[in-house]
């Protein structure tokens, strides 16, 4: 019993080891996480079209300027949205092809990728 009782934690080294660990954890999170509530934003301002009312949107570039302006109120500004959303109208329906990819930078020539890569059907008012 004397072993047992003669451990009292983690050592200097240990301790580094670990908040080494949690800094290296926490500096991703903080480079992911903004990509994902783009995203979520991005999301959101796709699927109000059907539920907005007031903006009556009924054509393919109604639809682009309709998302444009809900991502320039939520600052999303680094997002071509030409390039990285396919909108086609059928049977009174938008058909809204949503694909793109950021990359972080996380050490040196280590980069974090997010791809995000959706379909919606969205129904005009």
């Amino acid at each position: 019993m004397t072993y047992a009782h003669s451990q009292k934690g983690l050592s200097l080294l240990g301790w580094m080891v670990v908040l080494a660990i949690v800094a290296f954890l926490a500096s991703t999170a903080f480079k992911v996480i903004p990509h994902y509530l783009d995203y979520y934003s991005i999301e959101k301002a796709i699927t109000s079209v059907e539920t907005d009312k007031a903006a009556e949107v009924r054509s393919v570039p109604e639809f682009y300027s309709y998302v444009d302006k809900a991502l320039t109120i939520n600052n999303i500004r680094d997002l071509k949205l030409q390039d990285a959303m396919d909108v086609q109208l059928e049977d009174n329906e938008f058909r809204v092809h949503l694909k793109y990819e950021k990359r972080e930078p996380l050490i040196e020539n280590l980069d974090l990728v997010v791809h995000f890569d959706k379909d919606f059907r969205v129904r005009t008012p």
